[in-house]
This record gives C-alpha cells, sequence and structure tokens, in this order.
C-alpha cells in the first residue's frame, strides 16, 4: 500500500473520489496547482495552512508547480490540470510532479486533448505528453476513460512511473 497519495486540481474531487482516497491505508493530500487559482471562497478560513477534510484527507493551499512538497508522494492523481496549465508552465508542471514524486512513484493523469489555444484549458496533444514526461517517466499504461458525454474521446488515462 501506498504511505502518501496527493490529488491535484482539488475542485475536480467528487465524494466517490474523496471516498476512494480516504479508504486506502494512506495519507492523502490534496493540493491546488497554485495558490492563486483558488479563488476565496475554496480556501480555509482563519491561518490554518491546512484543512482536515471530511474523509480524513487534508486539503492544503500551496503552489504545486513552484513549493516544496511536504512529504514526498507515492502517487499523485490528476485529472486535466496539466491543460489548465498555461503552456510556459508546463515544463515547471514536470519538474514539480519530479519533485514531488519518491523515485519509483507513480503518477496517473487523466488528459485533455483538445486543439485550442485561448484557454483555459489549453490544447495538448499525446504527443506533447510523451515529449514532456518520457524522459523522466515509464509509460506503464495508457486507454481511454469513462467521459462526461462532451469529453467522450477527448480524454487520456496515461499511468507513469517515475524513473529510479
Amino acid at each position: 500500500m501506498p504511505s502518501a497519495i496527493a490529488k491535484l486540481n482539488v475542485r475536480m474531487w467528487s465524494a466517490m473520489t474523496r471516498k476512494a482516497m480516504s479508504s486506502a491505508i494512506c495519507s492523502a493530500l490534496g493540493a491546488p496547482a497554485s495558490r492563486r487559482r483558488v479563488s476565496p471562497a475554496e480556501r480555509p478560513s482563519g491561518e490554518t495552512p491546512a484543512l482536515p477534510g471530511k474523509f480524513g484527507i487534508t486539503f492544503q493551499l500551496g503552489d504545486f508547480l513552484h513549493d516544496e512538497p511536504p512529504f514526498l508522494f507515492d502517487w499523485l492523481f490528476e485529472h486535466t490540470l496539466f491543460c489548465a496549465i498555461d503552456p510556459s508552465e508546463r515544463d515547471n508542471y514536470v519538474r514539480a510532479a519530479l519533485r514531488w514524486l519518491k523515485p519509483g512513484g507513480q503518477y496517473l493523469a487523466v488528459n485533455y486533448l483538445i486543439p485550442d489555444t485561448d484557454g483555459p484549458p489549453f490544447g495538448t496533444t499525446r504527443d506533447e505528453v510523451w515529449q514532456r514526461f518520457s524522459p523522466h517517466f515509464e509509460l506503464v499504461k495508457e486507454w481511454v476513460p469513462r467521459s462526461y458525454p462532451n469529453r467522450t474521446g477527448l480524454e487520456l488515462m496515461m499511468w507513469w512511473r517515475r524513473k529510479v
């Protein structure tokens, strides 16, 4: 069992995701990609840097792209976050994944493959994801996930393992 899982883009968490994450025998942390992307309504009140979640998950404000992680993670899970980041920040995203994951750690991503340039979401392709991640990660498996009707055929699930 993993000791720690980080879920990026916490606004996308469903109750089912929270329950599944909390039922794993591990610590789970929900972290937004960037402090500046968290609306005031999503911020915990007061001075508390971390907000315990309903299901034993800690939600912590931070900047995934630039902050040091609180500890190294066995898993990172993201759902269409890569496409939400300005393309000029995507190298920072890859560096952050390397910084937050243990060597041999798992990175599971739902990529939204669209051609848009006026995002967010910003367009990306499988080729771009491959070019950015394959030097540092081994692709374990990829598949087309079950999606919302308006995203059918546009999402690609990619399971990567960080190279040691």
